[in-house]
């Protein structure tokens, strides 16, 4: 490409180096900031077949905005914000938007490490994967293995993680390695409507549909030794799990209930936007900080949700590979979110630190090593980035670096990307195509429906090494190991 990209509406898209473009505020009389999209050629001329530049246009015109909005290499064409997008505004003069988080709150992922190797699953893959696929609620409205009373579900909502651990569904180790310790304190259940908690109740320990997916990896690769050994990965061939999922049915309700209070308290505030699909608040209104209370009771659902997920897997693991709890050495190596908006301090151009809310829309938060919010094993190392593929292609885990909080307000990219739609996907393949193609991989898969398998072909995703090597490249965050699939399970 050249230094003049392209220009899109009234956007210019220039090159500034190898990896990252710049959309400056010359475009437009409503931009704030500008934006900056950290991608290579390739990465970018995706970008510009839908609406992910323009939409991140659209942010950077919102109220408080910081410095710049952020589109990282995985970014494709959202509600309201695009996904892989960060944007932060000022916690005192600035808003907060829903759509910049999105619907599926807490989407996120956690890496789970064991003691075994590819040699010990070859005789037991189709086992583990059939087993694990009886023992795991999935697919749309799935409903979980609890049943949960009113009372215990507004616990849950302020305890998060620590709720399912001590009614023993998980350990206490796995707190200490989520983000947030996996309870965002300021959760308030009163904040939720009744809608959401009747539809959140019956869903914990469920992992959905769409791209939420349950995998058994193994190492394919290790770059940094040191990372990794304190992650607990040693060797090539050793055996992990990806589970990734969300909030289901109660975080889309949270914010589908709060985009609706934004829409009707724009007005009030007299807040005119370029999007409709923007509606925000100002953060210290209360209509922003009941979205808050809600949004973080969400993100504790999420979290809980994982951890009873990873209870069900481990029990599967012991009965499949008659191996005791301990020998099986199932450790949690780190829990992230991809969807959330917290309140975080950064320096903005050369400024004193102010507290911004961060909201980060498909993105992983990277922070360098020696910040108190990393677990105190990784604080000399940086906190774990885990980093999904698509369906039957790698995925990475990296360590974040000092750079990010310059570039990017602590993030990096959250995973491949899609290029195509679910509707597109499932018109040019079929079921039989998909699996064929990942058993010539050596990759077994079982899925709810067909649909769900066709619509998450790895044909729909951008290739995730070259999102990792941007990343990697830039300096936000450095490679630790690469993780290929051998069993997946989908809704």
């Amino acid at each position: 490409m050249n230094e003049l990209v392209t220009k899109i509406g009234n956007h210019k898209v220039t090159k500034i180096n190898e990896f990252e473009f710049r959309v400056e505020m010359d475009g437009s009389k409503d931009m704030k900031v500008p934006v900056t999209i950290y991608a290579n050629d390739d990465l970018i001329s995706k970008m510009t077949i839908d609406r992910t530049i323009h939409q991140a246009a659209n942010v950077s015109t919102l109220p408080g905005v910081k410095k710049h909005v952020v589109v990282l290499p995985d970014g494709h064409e959202g509600y309201g914000f695009p996904v892989g997008g960060v944007a932060a505004t000022d916690l005192e003069e600035g808003v907060i938007s829903p759509g910049g988080v999105g619907y599926d709150i807490n989407c996120g992922v956690r890496l789970i490490k064991t003691s075994l190797t590819e040699r010990d699953l070859k005789p037991r893959l189709k086992d583990l994967v059939n087993e694990l696929f009886r023992s795991i609620p999935l697919g749309v409205g799935s409903e979980g293995r609890v049943k949960l009373t009113k009372a215990e579900l507004d616990e849950l909502l302020v305890e998060g993680v620590d709720w399912a651990i001590g009614r023993g569904y998980g350990r206490e180790q796995d707190a200490e390695v989520c983000e947030e310790g996996g309870k965002m304190i300021g959760a308030e259940p009163a904040s939720v409507s009744d809608i959401a908690k009747k539809r959140g109740a019956p869903q914990l320990g469920s992992l959905g549909s769409g791209n939420h997916f349950l995998e058994i990896q193994k190492v394919d690769k290790i770059v940094n030794e040191r990372a990794a050994r304190a992650m607990g990965i040693d060797e090539q061939g050793q055996l992990t799990v990806l589970i990734h999922c969300g909030s289901r049915g109660f975080g889309h309700q949270v914010c589908s209930d709060y985009l609706r209070i934004s829409e009707i308290a724009l007005k009030k505030y007299g807040t005119q936007l370029i999007d409709r699909e923007l509606a925000c608040v100002p953060n210290q209104s209360p209509e922003g900080e009941n979205y808050r209370r809600a949004m973080y009771s969400a993100l504790n659902f999420a979290w809980c949700n994982r951890e009873m997920i990873t209870h069900w897997t481990r029990k599967t693991f012991e009965k499949v590979f008659g191996m005791t709890e301990q020998q099986l050495d199932m450790k949690l190596v780190y829990d992230v979110s991809h969807n959330i908006a917290k309140v975080e301090r950064y320096r903005i151009n050369g400024e004193g630190m102010r507290d911004l809310v961060i909201h980060r829309k498909g993105a992983t938060r990277a922070f360098p090593a020696g910040m108190h919010e990393i677990p105190a094993k990784y604080r000399e190392i940086g906190q774990p980035v885990i980093i999904p593929g698509s369906m039957g292609t790698a995925s990475w885990v990296l360590i974040g670096n000092k750079k990010s909080l310059d570039l990017s307000f602590g993030s990096t990219a959250h995973g491949a990307g899609r290029t195509m739609s679910r509707s597109a996907a499932k018109r040019s393949h079929t079921v039989e195509e998909v699996r064929t193609k990942l058993e010539s991989r050596g990759i077994y898969v079982k899925g709810l429906t067909k649909e769900g398998i066709v619509e998450e072909t790895p044909d729909a995703y951008k290739d995730v090494d070259a999102v990792v090597d941007v990343s990697d490249s830039l300096g936000i965050a450095t490679k630790v190991v690469r993780l290929i699939p051998l069993g997946v399970i989908k809704g």
